[in-house]
């Protein structure tokens, strides 16, 4: 019946000699169009912004602000119970609670710290010292609540098109994995409170600085042209250098290099490297803070090099040692995808590939052949791996970033001034933090605390038999 009645309606305005729309027709059918085109409000468009502000509420895209809520939930997914499972499988019997409770200690302490103060020294302009540091402007979230009455919603002059209490839960995220990742190098040894007034000022001192330096557009790394897409110089890079320092620092465990360290249970750090390499897909493809092609590409390109980097340490395991492991097969994944977190949103598929194995091969040296020559104790050889990775990946960001992708020139220079300039920053100044830290309380546990094992000695807790 339906078709009847616009069959009706059409055929009067055809010519029916060439069977070719009339005037008419063409009238009758865009006629409303063109009229409702005249009369429809034009969209709204985001206001230019820079520094933290209000917009109006219609501006706030959906399904960008839906993904990045995801990729928030996902990389807290790595942290909690992600890099809890991924140490604490690896550490000693007597020492897993402490390694667990030193990550949730960590995202707690981390969590409040970004809420008061860290977030806006990180994210917002004006502050006193320029590109080196943030103001205060969004000190506790100030500002930061969603003004229903108006129809403004607050948002980040960085990502004008979400609401701004969600791009700072994502980048809450990050922090806390930044400062959980430096546990693997002193697990066994630091004293808890110790550790977590450590972090304290960490993020405080290193972690807020650098972030601004690197992803705030008016730091001056970012003035100067350095890429990194998700972290690569601002999480790995610095938090290797920082896990160096500890380990220096507390010195190696009691019986090091002398007795036979066994890891807990390897199952555990293989369901942490699995909760890991799902979780990256919100840490690489959420920093493109949409829903897009970027998006789409660093995800792929985060799973490519995981694989590849997997491989390239069996393979490099196998040539060194005649046989592949479960422990190295699950650093390689971490080696790759830390290698491409810098890379993620400039580089193709093919690029991704040869950053996965470079990476696969150099951090295996890392955690081998360069870790003898520091000589330090770094524990779960997070130098190693992230400290390694990290820079691998950060330099060769500058070498295969793409144009038609990224929509910039990659500057190989800016890559190592910028890699140069963290690790160096956050050498000094991780050992200015600890120097601050150990004026307030002890670093280190008692050697009889130690040979006890950290659960009992500092938590009076056990695992069960």
């Amino acid at each position: 019946m339906h078709h009847n009645r616009v069959t009706a309606f059409v055929r009067p305005a055809l010519n029916q000699r060439n069977c070719r729309p009339s005037a008419a027709l063409i009238a009758a059918l865009l006629g409303p169009l063109t009229a409702a085109a005249q009369t429809a409000p034009a969209a709204p468009v985001a206001p230019v912004l820079t520094s933290p502000g209000l917009v109006a509420a219609s501006t706030i895209s959906s399904a960008d602000t839906a993904w990045l809520m995801v990729s928030t939930a996902l990389v807290l997914l790595m942290t909690l119970p992600g890099i809890a499972l991924f140490y604490g499988g690896m550490v000693r019997r007597f020492n897993v609670i402490n390694t667990m409770a030193s990550v949730v200690g960590i995202a707690a302490v981390v969590s409040l710290l970004w809420f008061g103060l860290a977030y806006s020294l990180a994210f917002t302009p004006g502050g006193a010292l320029g590109g080196f540091i943030g103001g205060f402007e969004r000190a506790g979230f100030s500002g930061m609540e969603f003004l229903g009455a108006t129809g403004q919603v607050a948002v980040s002059h960085i990502a004008k098109h979400v609401p701004e209490s969600v791009f700072a839960m994502f980048q809450l995220t990050f922090a806390i994995i930044t400062c959980a990742l430096v546990v693997g190098a002193l697990v066994e040894r630091m004293h808890f409170g110790a550790l977590l007034t450590f972090t304290g000022l960490w993020l405080l001192l290193v972690y807020a600085p650098i972030a601004h330096w690197v992803w705030e557009p008016g730091g001056w790394l970012a003035q100067l042209g350095a890429l990194d897409f998700a972290g690569g110089s601002v999480v790995h890079i610095n938090a290797g250098a920082a896990a160096l320092v500890c380990a220096y620092a507390l010195g190696p465990r009691e019986g090091y290099g002398r007795e036979p360290f066994i890891p807990f249970n390897l199952g555990l750090t293989m369901a942490g490297t699995g909760l890991l390499w799902v979780g990256w897909f919100g840490f690489n493809a959420g920093s493109a803070l949409a829903a897009d092609g970027r998006a789409g590409l660093a995800m792929a390109v985060t799973h490519i090099a995981a694989a590849a980097g997997a491989l390239s340490w069996m393979g490099a395991e196998w040539l060194a040692r005649k046989r592949a492991s479960l422990l190295g097969l699950c650093s390689g994944v971490v080696a790759g995808l830390v290698a491409i977190t810098p890379a993620a949103g400039f580089v193709t598929p093919r690029s991704a590939l040869i950053i996965g194995l470079v990476a696969g091969v150099a951090c295996y040296w890392g955690a081998t052949a360069l870790k003898r020559k520091l000589r330090a104790d770094d524990s779960l050889d997070v130098f190693g791996v992230h400290g390694v990775g990290g820079l691998v990946g950060a330099l060769l960001t500058g070498l295969l970033a793409d144009p038609a992708i990224s929509g910039v020139e990659a500057s190989f220079l800016s890559q190592v001034i910028a890699c140069a300039a963290v690790l160096a920053y956050s050498l000094v100044m991780t050992a200015v933090v600890l120097w601050i830290t150990s004026r307030f309380t002890t670093l280190r546990v008692r050697e009889f605390e130690e040979r006890a094992g950290l659960d009992v000695s500092l938590h009076n807790e056990q695992l069960g038999h």
